[in-house]
């Protein structure tokens, strides 16, 4: 088996940065977590709220404590540093090689959605934001380490797409649409969501939208490594856009 995971983002049209952060960090007991946060409104002020949420529950992961404690803390942090005024969405998503786990946490409006060999899986229960509200817990599910499992969350940007002109996405369809070939790339899950998102945007995002996928799948023997590369090598890609520099 092996596990890919993707990310595709984008800024809010006409800001200059994105409010949503994403981060990763290797586990210390095996396997990784990656944690995607949505600062309240956009812009510079979004993201150094994000920031400050990400790089709290980062820092806890990196040390071993456990996702559920880490967002609990991210959540107690930005309620100290902001008088409970300030709010931020926190999804925390591991893979967990203790307990061979997919350990899903989630702070958030926005539904995450799993697809197996048994069907789609949508996990909607009401859960409240970090920042505002005095004790507030993430909702953590474990899932088993199998193939094939697919894992898509996202920031409320793919939700409200569309939205503005009078159009939505259905995204637990398009989900589901994009991983009836069992065989679909995180990358290709995360890239599609994203343009369609925009198509109804009409390449205009109304808000920051950020994708993560999670596929664990069974590798063909055509898709094996060199015979000269060892099979447990890892691999991790990055494709960064910069903004054309404006001449005086």
């Amino acid at each position: 088996m092996e596990i890919q995971v993707a990310v595709a983002k984008v800024a809010k049209y006409a800001t200059s940065e994105s409010g949503d952060t994403v981060e990763m960090i290797e586990r210390p007991h095996g396997g990784l977590s990656f944690v995607v946060v949505d600062g309240q409104r956009s812009g510079r002020s979004a993201k150094a709220i994000s920031n400050l949420v990400a790089r709290k529950a980062i820092s806890l992961l990196a040390e071993g404590v456990r996702d559920g404690a880490a967002a609990r803390a991210a959540h107690d942090y930005l309620y100290t540093y902001r008088g409970g005024k300030v709010q931020a969405t926190l999804n925390i998503v591991s893979i967990d090689m203790v307990s061979r786990t997919i350990v899903l946490s989630r702070n958030s409006h926005c539904p995450t959605l799993i697809v197996t060999g048994e069907g789609l899986r949508i996990l909607d229960e009401p859960s409240r934001p970090v920042g505002v509200h005095r004790g507030t817990k993430p909702l953590v599910t474990e899932l088993p380490l199998v193939s094939p499992t697919t894992v898509v969350l996202f920031t409320d940007g793919l939700l409200d797409a569309g939205v503005r002109r009078g159009r939505s996405l259905d995204v637990p369809a398009a989900v589901q649409a994009l991983c009836n070939d069992q065989g679909c790339p995180a990358q290709s899950i995360a890239d599609q969501l994203l343009a369609q998102a925009l198509q109804l945007d009409e390449g205009r995002a109304g808000d920051d939208i950020s994708i993560l996928a999670l596929t664990v799948r069974t590798r063909s023997r055509d898709e094996e490594p060199d015979q000269f590369l060892n099979a447990d090598v890892r691999r991790m890609s990055l494709t960064f856009p910069l903004p054309a520099v404006v001449s005086r």
